[in-house]
């Protein structure tokens, strides 16, 4: 899998005023919401609030990986965003977080999804995909930083 099979141009967000955890989670479930026309914002935010309550899914150094299972859903989806301020986000570091990967998985396919998120968070590790993505200035310079 590339990242590019799961995340588009148009499900990324670069330097979203976020205030709290809850108002960037809100903001993923929008952005999820615009790309999954099935599913509602309200059951979007809802399975990610459930999976946070299960534990926080900032896995340090300014990243969070939220994810969460949706049914109806047919293809998983991801929402990458960027925050300006870093917000506190429960990090296993305890560190505040500016980056945000959150998956969406179809409720009968999540067996696989820990392979996605083991991807992804592969991908954050290198710390140049991480330099251009805090670099990035635009939507199109935040897809271009973690697709190359």
């Amino acid at each position: 899998m590339e990242i590019k099979d799961i995340l588009s141009p148009d499900c990324t967000s670069c330097a979203v005023q976020g205030t709290s955890k809850k108002r960037i989670l809100e903001t993923i479930s929008l952005l999820a919401a615009e790309k999954i026309n099935d599913i509602d914002q309200t059951t979007i935010l809802n399975s990610l609030v459930s999976r946070e309550k299960m534990g926080s899914t900032g896995i340090g150094n300014g990243i969070a990986l939220p994810h969460g299972r949706l049914s109806g859903l047919k293809d998983v989806v991801a929402i990458l965003l960027t925050s300006a301020p870093s917000i506190s986000f429960d990090a296993i570091d305890n560190c505040p977080v500016d980056i945000f990967f959150a998956i969406f998985v179809p409720e009968d396919k999540a067996a696989g999804h820990l392979q996605t998120l083991a991807t992804i968070a592969s991908k954050l590790s290198d710390k140049e995909i991480l330099k251009r993505i805090r670099g990035a200035e635009s939507d199109a310079q935040l897809y271009e930083a973690i697709i190359t």
